[in-house]
């Protein structure tokens, strides 16, 4: 887990912070959702310290509203002090103000005094978007893109065998990406720790199982990982792995060569997953253990981001049809 030096810890004008800390990775909460805590958390102290001037035992609602200007802001802080002119998106937000509102929990758990209780740190509104995925034969054409366009073999078998494992198993890129190959058998089935380490199994389709066959028969080294890169690999490189950023990049390149006008990136193909899924009638419940979501209201919103889903509910249900 990253994590601050000693010095900056004991600047923090933040009660039980460590001790806060210390509670999510004792309660088996991932690193990486630890140190988002840590920086969320950090960001408020600095905002405490160096913008509104006050103790945390001062804050008010009114100190909230102010801070929920400062991250809307365009003239804010990182956590680690840096300028940016990054606009933060709502969501984002939100996920900074709940950091806060665990963190004011805590102080209550442990019967210690907080300013506001943390009912009192209302969320932003989320803007209503409607879900877009791109039309099934264009989400294959991408899929099936570096077989066309990659002229170096390995790159062009490693990226097809990628894309067709992210839209057969309905996974997150994080999730590929640490994937290892003993993780596979011969059924084609998957099992994968995910987000908040929940664990599940994902189903491999034909034609994925054959492009990763053909792409693993390539390999020549020993490594575990089941993706990894070719630019500058060595035998060293034991914990060589493919980059998010990579992928998200070839993703983007593919989808502009192939004039692909909706946005799509490695999520997409996920949400492709899910909503054609949905189309051909797949069960909510079913679709939930697939994708690995704890609430069934977030798969829900899957089904119905289907255009051609709502279209034919339309025909086959409306009384005047």
């Amino acid at each position: 887990m990253k994590t601050k030096n000693n010095n900056d810890n004991k600047k923090s004008s933040l009660p039980y912070i460590d001790e806060f800390l210390l509670s999510l990775q004792t309660n088996n909460y991932s690193p990486e959702t630890t140190y988002n805590y840590e920086r969320d958390l950090e960001l408020f102290n600095r905002f405490l310290k160096e913008d509104v001037r006050t103790n945390f035992y001062d804050v008010t609602k009114i100190t909230i509203d102010r801070y929920k200007a400062y991250l809307n802001s365009l003239d804010r802080k990182t956590a680690d002090g840096t300028e940016t002119e990054r606009k933060l998106s709502a969501s984002t937000i939100n996920r900074t103000l709940s950091s806060l509102r665990r963190y004011l929990k805590y102080l209550i758990e442990l019967d210690r005094k907080t300013p506001i209780p943390p009912e009192a740190i209302r969320l932003l509104k989320m803007p209503h978007k409607h879900p877009r995925v791109a039309e099934f034969d264009a989400l294959v054409s991408l899929i099936e893109f570096p077989t066309q366009c990659e002229k170096d073999k390995l790159v062009r078998l490693r990226n097809r065998a990628m894309l067709e494992t992210l839209f057969a198993t309905g996974m997150r890129i994080s999730e590929l990406i640490s994937l290892n190959r003993n993780q596979l058998d011969k059924s084609g089935r998957i099992f994968i720790r995910g987000k908040g380490r929940k664990e599940r199994f994902v189903y491999l389709t034909d034609r994925a199982k054959k492009q990763i066959k053909e792409y693993i028969d390539t390999r020549t080294d020993d490594l575990q990982a089941l993706f990894i890169p070719y630019r500058g690999l060595n035998a060293q490189s034991t914990k060589a792995r493919i980059s998010p950023n990579y992928l998200q990049m070839k993703i983007k390149f593919y989808k502009e060569q192939l004039e692909i006008n909706v946005p799509t990136s490695a999520h997409s193909l996920r949400h492709g997953f899910a909503t054609y899924l949905a189309e051909q009638g797949a069960n909510p419940a079913a679709l939930q253990v697939l994708l690995g979501h704890e609430s069934l209201h977030t798969t829900t919103r899957y089904v119905h981001a289907s255009d051609k889903y709502a279209e034919d509910t339309h025909k086959r249900f409306h009384p005047l049809k």
